[in-house]
């Protein structure tokens, strides 16, 4: 249940997602996907639906929201194990634009929390751009959040994942992401290959 009383199912995402997930950056608008994929995208090739729907559900794990009327997807979060660190995941959140700012993003993310806690994932982290001032400011301000490196053009932060729920001001950094007032960097490995 969202915020404005709207139901939503939320549940893995499957290989026979991928007409669905199409749909959805189909819904998208342009400047959304380019904050979600950093290139203007209106298609994915078919090595990328496979890519973002058959997953493992243990190293990468993706989660879709369902509109309960219409049965269309309307949001995916997902999160991708460091192979070098596997306690901390990369995380990403889309949710088509007709949705947004009903709280779908902030119920998306929990979930993904919620899973990468079961997966034995301890911090979710980004790569942000180094001139990104206000997401680095946000990372700073955050208890449960660092930034880990800042030098170059990327800077790496962390925030460490609660026993439940999310970490306070994630969703708020989520609100700013989706409006377009901060960006990740676009080698972002929850980006298609």
């Amino acid at each position: 249940m969202l915020r404005g009383g709207e139901r939503v199912l939320i549940r893995p995402i499957r290989p026979e997602d991928k007409e669905g997930l199409l749909g959805g950056l189909h819904r998208l608008t342009g400047e959304s996907r380019y904050r979600r994929f950093f290139s203007p995208v209106s298609e994915l090739s078919a090595r990328q639906l496979r890519y973002l729907t058959e997953v493992d559900h243990c190293t990468h794990e993706a989660l879709v929201a369902i509109d309960l009327g219409s049965r269309e997807g309307i949001g995916v979060a997902r999160f991708i194990r460091s192979t070098s660190e596997p306690t901390v995941a990369e995380a990403a959140v889309a949710v088509v634009d007709d949705w947004q700012g009903r709280g779908l993003g902030t119920t998306l993310l929990k979930a993904l929390a919620g899973r990468a806690r079961q997966e034995g994932v301890e911090r979710f982290s980004a790569s942000v751009l180094a001139g990104n001032s206000p997401m680095l400011q946000l990372v700073r301000r955050l208890s449960d959040s660092a930034v880990i490196d800042s030098t170059g053009q990327v800077a790496e932060v962390q925030v460490k994942l609660r026993h439940a729920g999310i970490p306070s001001g994630l969703s708020h950094g989520m609100r700013l992401a989706a409006g377009g007032e901060v960006e990740l960097d676009p080698r972002h490995p929850a980006a298609p290959a």
